[in-house]
């Protein structure tokens, strides 16, 4: 059993992104502080809200540290989170989720017992609408093929992770160029270079169904995905195998968007994206050919 106290080679920072969402808000700080292992300090970013979150939660939450930024963005928000935490290990825990009372146990259980990792992720349970439903086959957050898994969609949810703080450093923090995807963009780059463990369990409660959700509200994710995508074939320590995975999956994403926009009628993205579909092809077909000397 871990010790409950926590050693310096996990001591934890809790992150919380937030905007407007004050009373999901309470749900996920009283799920941290129920956890039987307990976290050393607690990160509320309040990404410019407008429903006086901090004013409405200091008083009833005083061991946790308020910070305020104008409306940058969640990946804004991890970031500053993740500059001012004081801890070896990150958490994130988004503000419409909340973690089970043994999710912080487990993990660092598991950390342990493989002390080569530097994260850690699990299972979630999904509620809709109030709902319970099922969890779709293709989150299966099995290791196997995870990177090739992950080109296709975000296969690892931001509130089940735990990072040691030598990843950021390593790897970089946050795109906040990305309004959307931030999440897609940074597990790609972090696969690409560590393994991530699992506690395959479900002990993230997740919600969805209300209106604020990036993910619910912005047509196109494929958008952002191919401008991850290509940033991905720029980093160094791309081998050419994963190369090759990527140039499939932007010539895939592409295609997909370019039958979009003529379905819109909007030819000049239309064209754009068939341009990238051709030049990903072409990239492939000379991999073809220098695979066949």
């Amino acid at each position: 059993m871990v010790d409950p106290s926590g050693t310096d080679n996990f001591s934890i920072s809790a992150i919380i992104p937030t905007y407007n969402r004050v009373n999901l808000l309470r749900h996920a700080l009283d799920s941290i502080l129920s956890q039987s292992h307990q976290v050393n300090e607690i990160i509320v970013v309040d990404d410019g809200s407008t429903d006086n979150t901090v004013e409405k939660l200091s008083i009833d939450y005083n061991t946790v540290k308020f910070l305020e930024q104008n409306n940058l963005g969640v990946s804004s928000a991890r970031n500053l989170g993740i500059a001012k935490a004081k801890s070896t290990w990150i958490a994130f825990l988004d503000s419409d989720d909340q973690w089970n009372p043994k999710k912080i146990e487990k993990q660092i259980q598991h950390l342990s017992e493989n002390p080569e990792l530097k994260a850690c992720h699990t299972g979630e349970k999904w509620i809709r609408n109030g709902i319970p439903v099922q969890t779709a086959s293709f989150l299966n957050k099995s290791t196997e093929r995870l990177f090739e898994r992950s080109l296709e969609r975000c296969i690892i949810c931001p509130s089940s992770v735990i990072i040691n703080r030598s990843v950021f450093e390593r790897i970089g923090v946050f795109d906040s160029d990305l309004p959307i995807c931030e999440d897609y963009d940074f597990w790609l780059r972090l696969l690409l270079t560590y393994e991530i463990g699992l506690v395959d369990e479900p002990l993230v409660l997740k919600t969805g169904g209300h209106a604020d959700q990036l993910s619910t509200s912005t047509w196109g994710l494929a958008r952002f995905h191919l401008k991850s995508l290509e940033k991905i074939l720029r980093t160094k320590n791309i081998n050419p195998h994963r190369r090759e995975q990527v140039l499939h999956t932007i010539a895939y994403k592409a295609e997909l968007l370019t039958k979009g926009f003529i379905k819109h009628e909007n030819d000049v993205e239309a064209k754009k994206y068939r341009e990238k579909n051709m030049w990903a092809l072409e990239q492939l077909s000379q991999l073809d050919s220098i695979s066949a000397l």
